[in-house]
């Protein structure tokens, strides 16, 4: 069912008056295995991430890529922040086309593996760059699948994002970041009634506050390291103040005035690999400008002051470090630096 310009750009968005707010979860499950079992083997070179860096859901796939040093075996293609109904486009890249691709559109990448595509054109999406088709546009299975299947390209004094001895507790702790979090927030900006967006409120906050005392004496979400939980509840946190406080009127408290939360999410921006993949005026631009029916006005608010991004955070004093035993990724390759990047 499309109905919105969001269904076409974050994975099946839509909202029906009175009604809560759902997303359509039905992605192309392909996966890319290391032994080639899925009939899309791990070779490097082959495949190309695209990825707007405006979307969350996309952020979290460019955030895993650097954290574990994929850039040379999987290459990324940056849609703009901006679309049309009909697909997100290459309006950055010299002529308006992808330089490896040679497409202008990512709809065209879906249709020339499903001629009459139904549903909606998402990033993250991986791609076959030899037949130039969508591979998969999974997103939480992209993220698992560079920590496991393209372990043996991974930088040396890479993260383990994602410990076998953790799962058990790990995945419903991601499950509900998901749920509540990383959903709920558009569950409150699309909501179809007032009820339906009273509902959301209560229910994203219950889980903010939930997460807010998680975090008040661990550095981490699952301890002393960074894992996959923090990676997708970062692109949430780090889009809330700029535009889920106000746009999606997720609005009791700015992240600002959550002290464990914006400690925790200071710390993770500053660690290299996150805050490197972040472009404030992509994120705003996209939400402001594309959700035509949440701000018809299409107007983009100046604020807020992003500085305090870069403010000390303590969080030291709790332990631990971000990569463990292992090391940060080097500095971000200056052609993929976000160019509105705050650093």
């Amino acid at each position: 069912m499309v109905t919105n310009n969001e269904e076409q750009s974050t994975g099946g968005v839509y909202s029906i008056p009175g009604k809560e707010f759902t997303r359509d979860t039905n992605y192309i499950e392909d996966r890319i295995t290391a032994d080639g079992s899925s009939g899309w083997p791990v070779e490097p070179g082959r495949y190309r991430l695209v990825a707007a860096r405006a979307c969350p859901w996309a952020n979290r796939t460019l955030i895993v890529r650097r954290l574990l040093g994929l850039e040379d075996v999987i290459s990324v293609g940056l849609p703009g922040p901006t679309h049309d109904p009909d697909s997100w486009t290459f309006d950055l890249d010299p002529g308006e086309v992808d330089p490896v691709l040679g497409v202008p559109r990512v709809k065209d990448l879906y249709l020339n593996r499903f001629p009459g595509y139904p549903r909606g054109i998402t990033v993250p999406a991986i791609v076959d760059i030899p037949t130039k088709q969508v591979v998969t546009n999974d997103f939480p299975q992209i993220t698992l699948d560079f920590s496991s299947e393209w372990r043996e390209f991974h930088r040396a004094g890479a993260p383990d994002l994602y410990p076998e001895a953790l799962r058990d507790e790990m995945d419903p702790v991601m499950r509900r970041i998901y749920t509540e979090v990383n959903n709920g927030v558009y569950r409150c900006g699309f909501a179809g009634s007032q009820e339906a967006y009273e509902s959301a409120y209560d229910r994203l906050w219950t889980a903010i506050d939930w997460l807010e005392e998680r975090l008040t004496d661990r550095r981490y979400l699952m301890g002393e390291v960074i894992t996959e939980a923090d990676v997708r509840l970062f692109t949430t946190l780090v889009r809330f103040d700029p535009v889920y406080h106000g746009h999606f009127k997720a609005n009791r408290q700015k992240l600002s005035e959550l002290p464990a939360l914006w400690g925790y999410a200071r710390d993770l921006y500053q660690t290299p690999g996150f805050g490197d993949t972040v472009d404030f005026q992509q994120i705003k631009r996209h939400y402001y400008y594309v959700h035509a029916d949440v701000n018809p006005s299409r107007i983009i608010p100046k604020g807020p002051d992003l500085s305090g991004w870069l403010t000390p955070h303590g969080r030291e004093i709790l332990g631990g470090t971000p990569f463990g035993d292992g090391t940060p990724p080097p500095a971000v390759r200056p052609e993929e630096a976000p160019p509105f990047w705050v650093k």
